[in-house]
C-alpha cells in the first residue's frame, strides 16, 4: 500500500500553484499517491491564506475537524503551510498540538525533510529562501489545458492593510530561463493557456546581460512559442502598470482582453491611508491608455469597503470610479484588520451594519455591470479556448472567452480540448454563457 496524500488549498492563485508544486515534489517518491478523501490520507497538508481574518479562522476550524482523524489514526501526519504558517509559526502548536509540521510559502521544497522530522520543533520552517525554492522545483506536471507559472514572489509595496510582505517576504523575480523552460514543458504536455502569477506579477524585473527584463518581455517571448494560444497574468499592481506593459497589448494577440487590476478604493484620501501610492486619477489614466491599444478590454478589480476612516463621501467616490471605469467584475470585502499591519492601529468608528450596506451597494452595482456585459455578448461570435467538461452538464464541454466568461456548449469530440474555436453565443447569464460551436463538421474530425 502506498502513502496517500491530501492537500487542501485556501486563498489565491499563488497558493494553488504552490499546492501543485508541493504535490509534484512529494510525488517524486513513487510510494506517494494523491487522494481527494481526507479520511483515507496518511498525510494531510493545509496550504493556508491569511489575507482576511475569516480565512485564517477557517484553517483553525479545519484543524479542529482533522483532530478527530488524528485520534483514529495516530500515524497520520498533519502539516500547515502557506501564509497562516508564516504569520502564526510555532503558535499553531498551541492551538493545535496534534499538528506535525509547519512550513511557509517559500519552503515547500523542504516538506519531504520536514515530514521526516520526529521532533516537532525541528519540523518548522517559515523562512524566505525564495530563490532556493525556485531552484528546487521539479519538472512541471500539467493538470489541464491552462496552467499557472510563477514568475515572482513576495511583495515590497507594504500597503498598510496587507500581511503579504510579512508572510511571503519582499519581491524576488524568477530566472527567465526557468520560466521559459517551465512554459515549454507545459506546452509539450498539452497546455495551451499560460497564466503568469505573482503577488505583484507586473513588478517582475530580472537583469540579464545588462538588460532589465520585465513582464512585457516575458509576454512577448511566450507569445512567440508554438502552442501558446492564450496568455493571462495576475495579480497586478497599478504602480507597475507601465507603458511597456500597456503597449504589449497592441502586438501580442495571445494576450487576452481582460485585466485584473486591484484599485481598492476610489478615494484619494483612503488610498493614501492604504499606502497604495497612486491616485484615482492615475488609475483612470492607466485604463484610458489600455482602451486606446485594446478597445474591447474588460477590467476587474479588488475593493476594500469600510477601511478605517472611510466616510460616506469616500465610499461615494469609489462608486463614482465604478461608474467611470465600468468594471466587469470584482472581489470586494469589508476591511479586516490583520495583526502587525499599520492599518490595524487606525481608529475605526464606522458601524459594521453600515459597512455591510456599503458592500451590498457596491457588489449589486458591479453585478449589474457584469450582467450587462454578458447580455451584450448574446448573438455575437466569440473566439474561445476549450478548457474541459462542463461543470453543469457532463454531456457538454466548457470554453472560456477572452473576457473570462465560461461558455457551455454541446459537442461530441473531446479532441478539441485546448483548442481555439468560434462559438455563437445563444444565451447569457451573469457569469456564464451558452453557445453553439461554428464549423462543427470540420471540428468533429479534429
Amino acid at each position: 500500500m502506498g502513502t496517500k496524500l491530501y492537500i487542501k488549498t485556501y486563498g489565491c492563485q499563488m497558493n494553488e500553484y504552490d499546492s501543485q508544486k508541493t504535490l509534484e515534489i512529494l510525488k517524486q517518491d513513487p510510494s506517494i499517491e494523491e487522494t481527494s478523501i481526507p479520511e483515507e490520507a496518511d498525510i494531510i497538508l493545509l496550504n493556508t491564506c491569511s489575507i482576511r481574518e475569516k480565512a485564517e479562522e477557517k484553517v483553525y476550524s479545519e484543524l479542529g475537524r482533522l483532530r478527530k482523524l488524528k485520534l483514529k489514526n495516530p500515524n497520520l501526519k498533519i502539516g500547515v503551510g502557506g501564509c497562516v504558517a508564516s504569520q502564526e509559526g510555532k503558535n499553531i502548536f498551541k492551538r493545535a498540538p496534534y499538528v506535525d509540521l509547519i512550513f511557509g510559502p517559500q519552503t515547500i521544497h523542504k516538506v519531504p525533510s520536514l515530514l521526516a522530522k520526529e521532533n516537532k520543533i525541528e519540523a518548522v520552517d517559515v523562512s524566505f529562501p525564495i530563490e532556493e525554492k525556485f531552484d528546487s522545483l521539479p519538472e512541471p506536471e500539467a493538470t489541464g489545458t491552462s496552467s499557472f507559472v510563477s514568475i515572482m514572489e513576495g511583495c515590497s509595496k507594504y500597503c498598510s492593510f496587507c500581511v503579504v510582505p510579512y508572510t511571503r517576504g519582499d519581491e524576488v523575480s524568477r530566472k527567465p530561463e526557468q520560466i521559459f523552460d517551465e512554459v515549454a514543458r507545459l506546452i509539450e504536455q498539452g497546455v495551451s493557456e499560460i497564466i503568469f502569477v505573482g503577488q505583484n506579477v507586473n513588478s517582475y524585473q530580472y537583469t540579464l546581460d545588462g538588460r532589465v527584463l520585465r513582464l512585457s518581455d516575458l509576454i512577448e517571448v511566450c507569445g512567440s512559442i508554438d502552442g501558446v494560444h492564450r496568455i493571462r497574468y495576475t495579480t497586478s499592481h497599478p504602480l507597475d502598470m507601465t507603458d511597456d506593459l500597456i503597449n504589449v497589448y497592441s502586438h501580442v494577440p495571445q494576450l487576452v482582453s481582460h485585466l485584473h487590476l486591484p484599485v481598492q478604493s476610489g478615494s484619494n484620501e483612503i488610498l493614501t491611508k492604504m499606502k497604495r501610492n497612486y491616485s484615482r486619477e492615475q488609475y483612470i489614466e492607466i485604463i484610458e491608455k489600455l482602451l486606446i491599444v485594446r478597445p474591447n478590454i474588460k477590467i476587474s478589480s479588488d475593493f476594500i469597503v469600510g477601511f478605517p476612516g472611510e466616510s460616506s463621501h469616500d465610499f461615494q467616490l469609489t462608486m463614482d470610479l465604478i461608474e467611470t471605469v465600468k468594471f466587469d467584475a470584482s472581489f470586494s470585502f469589508i476591511y479586516s484588520p490583520r495583526p502587525g499591519t499599520p492599518a490595524a492601529k487606525l481608529e475605526d468608528s464606522t458601524p459594521l451594519a453600515e459597512k455591510k450596506e456599503r458592500l451590498n451597494i457596491l457588489q449589486t452595482r458591479v453585478d449589474e455591470l457584469q450582467t450587462h456585459y454578458s447580455n451584450n455578448l448574446a448573438g455575437t461570435i466569440q473566439r474561445c479556448l476549450v478548457t474541459g467538461v462542463s461543470k453543469k452538464n457532463i454531456h457538454q464541454l466548457q470554453a472560456r472567452t477572452e473576457c473570462n466568461r465560461v461558455v457551455n456548449f454541446d459537442f461530441q469530440n473531446i479532441n478539441i480540448l485546448g483548442k481555439l474555436v468560434d462559438i455563437n453565443i445563444t444565451q447569457a447569464y451573469q457569469r456564464s454563457l451558452v453557445g453553439k460551436v461554428l464549423n462543427s463538421e470540420e471540428l468533429q474530425l479534429a
